[in-house]
């Protein structure tokens, strides 16, 4: 079985996180996350760092585009067992992501809560899906 070195957590629902954080930190995994996730993270006393430090840019967009960027999914997506693979990974210094703790957007709920179309556009999750779609592409 592969040993977990980094972990991408971005998540909307914080419920049950911090038992998962207690067992990544006793694993000694390294933590990479966004935004509100990082807050809480860093709350609760656990060691992370953000997104913005890997890829040296700021979330843009008003928060729509945090994720979006090679060096996160560079990292997601690389085929360790694919030299070429592994040998981008160490040129462009892309850490590559063993776990990925991702959900979406209320979508549902939004739509409950209100007909505000300015609202419930934005709970439309983009990075979140696109997360998914990569750790299940690469799921090996």
């Amino acid at each position: 079985m592969k040993k977990l070195q980094t972990a991408l957590i971005s998540v909307y629902y914080k419920d049950g996180l911090e038992n998962i954080l207690t067992k990544l930190d006793q694993l000694g995994i390294q933590i990479f996350s966004t935004g509100g996730t990082f807050d809480f993270i860093k709350q609760k006393g656990f060691k992370a760092k953000t997104i913005e430090s890997l890829t040296t840019y700021p979330s843009i967009l008003g928060g729509r585009v945090k994720t979006l960027h090679p060096k996160v999914f560079g990292g997601i997506l690389a085929r360790m067992d694919v030299p070429d693979d592994r040998k981008q990974l160490e040129e462009y210094e892309i850490p590559s992501f063993d776990l990925v703790i991702v959900d979406l957007y209320p979508f549902e709920e939004t739509l409950a809560a209100t007909a505000n179309s300015e609202e419930i556009i934005e709970k439309i999750d983009i990075g979140g899906i696109s997360l998914i779609r990569a750790a299940a592409k690469n799921f090996k």
